[in-house]
């Protein structure tokens, strides 16, 4: 949740700065913003329920060397000027990222000891008991290092001083930091976008890390073992990005939601480029996986949301090309039951910003109950689920500014499909000849995909035609039903039409009831083993006179199913065409969102990245 961004610099404004790149974090937290900084020492604070844009006005009355800032994504109170961080204890001020466990006893505690709160947040017990530790430090660092020893969950802190002009303070716990350096200026923020745009020279804080910035430079910069690291050793923790500002450009397009559709052909096959060039070598999931991928017997994915429907579709390819038992649970209700883990299960974690809490901590709950390996599928270098397992593999989706994912999954469907054959390679499994057969169909996908873009008109007719519907049903069977649900939750997400999906076998034990000439059903009928099955579904519907919408790649004529609206999509392989059949639902979910007015790349209540429970 939440972005998080400050900068000091040595003599120039960093406020129009700051303000761009909290603009670039709105997809972790929108719900409102804020920013605190000196001038002529005098600690200023500007807080505003929505966007950004609401802080300019005020903001650009001010100049600054040194300035924090926040989007927030509500927790822990309502939204509110009052909740808004920056949260303030007389000359300090402190944005905040994460959760903080039980810190109610911690309020208890300071309020009868005087201190006053003026939100209901947990960010603004964290900044009194900086307060109350400087009182017998007298010192930042050491006051910060006092409350992180004092206090559990994950966290991200950047503190200011009234009283230090020349220095911010950050540490995290379990939610991801980045420094940025350039000559004059140091920046810090819980995501790259918002660097990138200043810098490629950037640092991955680790677990527990502490760092005092300044001007162009980190004056101190410990890890958990408490070793202060010299100049030498700080450069060699620098690494140079190759993520351009044009990424992060809307260019022609209306919203980031469609560059970023329509962007899948190109990420797709960057995503695939080393697997094609190996061959599903195992060593594409790092240097331990060749040693572990032939011991696995059994896999346990892990995941939330989209990436849960990814983890559904690569149960199908490991259980048919790997031929490795597999099972798929969402991570928020995993982490809290009694688990039988086999011996020889390897984890797979699936998460497009890699710090997903639910998963991190379902991973960990795996680990306490005798899982032997793990590996994450992740799309963001060096955050904490690739850092923390055996094994990775990183998508190249790239930045994803749409809050709703769309080739942050295609990405991690192909990664998974990768994974499949590297895992069936690695037992002897996969024979010469289906190994040749899956690298080529891989080979051919972005084109296929580039293809499909041809129902982009059908898409914003269909759009078009479900802007009064109050639901909709998504059908689909085998390893096509989670491409229906993850429909049913892009136009859930961005158009706020409710939604459900139904395996399509599944209609006459309860959904049928739901039919009648208001309901639309958007059904997946590709030309597979199940596609007179799944047809002879649709005939059910369209006996009880339901809006049918049809997506197929078949070109047998369906002239039985009079009435149906029909979307055609290239043919493309059994084996990969849950991936192809993503793109029209994408596009349908676009569009209806577009004809409703609604707020598609940020939509209500959403954000991109979730870090707390």
């Amino acid at each position: 949740m939440c972005g998080i961004f400050g900068a000091i610099s040595h003599n120039h404004n960093i406020l129009p700065t700051l303000l761009n790149g909290l603009e670039q974090l709105e997809y972790r937290g929108y719900d409102s913003a804020g920013i605190a900084f000196l001038t002529d020492h005098h600690l200023e604070r500007i807080r505003a329920i929505g966007r950004v844009e609401n802080l300019k006005e005020s903001a650009a009355n001010y100049q600054s060397h040194i300035a924090i800032g926040h989007t927030r994504w509500a927790t822990h109170g309502g939204v509110s000027v009052e909740n808004a961080h920056p949260h303030r204890s007389e000359h300090l001020m402190i944005v905040h990222n994460g959760i903080i466990d039980a810190y109610e006893e911690h309020k208890k505690r300071l309020t009868l000891e005087g201190y006053q709160f003026t939100s209901e947040t947990d960010t603004e017990v964290l900044v009194h008991l900086l307060h109350e530790a400087m009182q017998s430090t007298h010192d930042l660092l050491l006051a910060v290092k006092k409350v992180v020893q004092s206090v559990t969950g994950n966290y991200v802190l950047l503190v200011m001083n009234q009283n230090d002009s020349e220095s911010l303070i950050a540490t995290m716990q379990g939610c991801p930091l980045i420094l940025g350096l350039k000559e004059d200026t140091t920046f810090i923020a819980s995501d790259i976008a918002a660097i990138i745009p200043e810098t490629n020279r950037l640092i991955y804080l680790e677990q527990g890390d502490c760092v005092v910035m300044k001007a162009g430079n980190i004056a101190y910069f410990s890890n958990q073992a408490e070793q202060i690291l010299t100049s030498q050793e700080i450069a060699g923790k620098i690494q140079i990005s190759d993520l351009s500002t044009e990424k992060l450009d809307i260019g022609h397009y209306e919203h980031f939601m469609l560059k970023e559709i329509f962007e899948q052909p190109h990420v797709i096959e960057k995503t695939a480029l080393k697997a094609l060039e190996q061959e599903f070598a195992p060593s594409l999931f790092g240097d331990k996986a060749p040693a572990i991928f032939p011991e696995v017997k059994r896999i346990q994915i892990l995941a939330c949301g989209t990436s849960y429907f990814a983890g559904i579709v690569a149960k199908y390819w490991l259980e048919t090309i790997a031929k490795i038992p597999t099972i798929v649970e969402i991570s928020s209700e995993y982490r809290y039951r009694e688990v039988i883990i086999e011996a020889g299960t390897m984890i797979v974690t699936i998460s497009q910003s890699g710090e997903t809490l639910d998963t991190i901590e379902a991973k960990k709950h795996a680990f306490e109950n005798g899982a032997f390996a793990s590996l994450a599928i992740c799309n963001v270098k060096e955050s904490v689920l690739p850092r923390t397992s055996d094994c990775r593999f990183y998508t190249e989706a790239g930045i994803e500014v749409g809050v709703a994912s769309t080739k942050a999954f295609t990405t991690q469907l192909t990664a998974l499909f990768i994974l499949a054959n590297a895992l069936a390679k690695s037992q002897a499994k996969l024979t010469e000849k289906l190994l040749q057969t899956n690298l080529q169909r891989l080979h051919e996908l972005p084109a296929m995909i580039a293809q499909s873009f041809n129902c982009q008109e059908t898409a914003s007719q269909w759009g078009a035609l479900l802007q009064s519907a109050k639901s909709a049903l998504y059908l689909g069977r085998g390893i096509h039903f989670p491409i229906a649900a993850e429909g049913a939750l892009k136009l859930k997400e961005i158009s706020y039409i409710h939604a459900e999906s139904y395996p399509a076998g599944e209609l006459k034990h309860g959904p049928l009831a739901l039919v009648d000439d208001h309901m639309p059903i958007i059904a997946l009928l590709p030309h597979d083993a199940l596609f007179e099955k799944v047809r002879a579904n649709l005939h059910e519907v369209l006996a009880r006179k339901g809006k049918l919408f049809i997506i197929t790649d078949s070109k047998v004529p369906l002239d039985d199913l009079k009435g149906a609206h029909i979307m055609h999509v290239p043919e493309v392989s059994d084996a990969l065409s849950p991936i192809l059949l993503t793109i029209p639902v994408q596009l349908v979910a676009y569009y209806a969102a577009l004809v409703r007015g609604e707020d598609i790349d940020k939509p209500r209540n959403l954000a991109k990245s979730l870090t707390v429970e």
